[in-house]
């Protein structure tokens, strides 16, 4: 079950539904619109993302929590900028999503800043407060407060990649220090959570092959921050079938823990060990 709040004439309505949705395909997290005036929640378990930005003790916390896990699941102590590698995707991947979702199923796009974030990673449980967001002219949500109108499909595109950018950026420069990776490996990572969060989620809903299409346009490779395309091609499985996958423009470091045991997007995974991990067994 969903506990999102809606608020009827303002920016937060316009994801709510969108938010609602996510927590019915994916019930592993669910996205609490926050109104004006309500506290962002703190205490065990949470953490503003701003604070993850500021690095610092907040920001040991929640990687103690990722250094504890490998050493209960794997018997080993990771390196510190696996840890890092980790986390940072643990956070940018839901957090992404706050940004995409709403654009792939209702073509709005929240502005949500560090200030306005915050994450329960043990409940899946991320809660935002959208003072603004971006739509189309033919949008009934056009005159709500808050809203910006853009002109067409690709000046709502540029409205996804300032919108994640500006959230994930600060993210960055907190993690950044732990990484021992440059500007441009950190972005590659970004982008991986945003084609690969979404790709995902659209597979939930039944529409996978629209959002390859859209995440296509979204990144076409030449819009930086951001690092390479999104990636997406078609391999053939063993009866004919069309399998897709798509190649990373960064590497998550598991194979640091598991070398025979790749991710099947992995730039180190073969295209013999992708069919054999997409072909369901028989």
């Amino acid at each position: 079950m969903t506990f999102t709040t809606l608020f009827t004439g303002t920016a937060a309505s316009s994801v709510a539904a969108a938010y609602a949705r996510l927590a019915e395909v994916f019930p592993g997290l669910r996205a609490e619109v926050l109104a004006e005036d309500a506290a962002a929640p703190s205490g065990t378990g949470w953490v503003g993302a701003a604070e993850l930005a500021g690095g610092g003790a907040a920001l040991d916390a929640f990687l103690a929590w990722d250094n504890a896990q490998v050493l209960r699941d794997y018997g080993q102590q990771a390196r510190p900028d696996v840890v890092a590698s980790f986390g940072l995707h643990r956070y940018a991947w839901p957090a992404c999503l706050l940004v995409t979702v709403p654009w792939f199923l209702h073509r709005r796009v929240p502005r949500v800043p560090v200030e306005d974030v915050a994450f329960q990673r043990a409940l899946g449980h991320l809660t935002v407060r959208v003072r603004e967001f971006a739509c189309l002219p033919d949008d009934p949500a056009a005159s709500l407060p808050g809203a910006r109108v853009v002109p067409d499909e690709a000046a709502l595109r540029a409205e996804v990649l300032d919108a994640v950018a500006d959230h994930l950026g600060p993210v960055l420069d907190g993690f950044g220090p732990r990484m021992r990776r440059g500007r441009r490996a950190l972005w590659g990572m970004a982008t991986d959570e945003v084609v690969e969060g979404l790709w995902y989620i659209a597979h939930l809903l039944g529409e996978e092959r629209r959002a390859m299409a859209e995440l296509e346009l979204l990144l076409p490779g030449t819009t930086k921050p951001y690092v390479g395309t999104a990636g997406f091609r078609e391999l053939t499985g063993p009866q004919g079938e069309s399998l897709p996958t798509r190649d990373r423009a960064s590497c998550c470091l598991f194979y640091t823990l598991r070398p025979e045991d790749t991710c099947v997007t992995c730039p180190r995974t073969c295209d013999a060990d992708r069919v054999r991990k997409l072909t369901p067994a028989s």
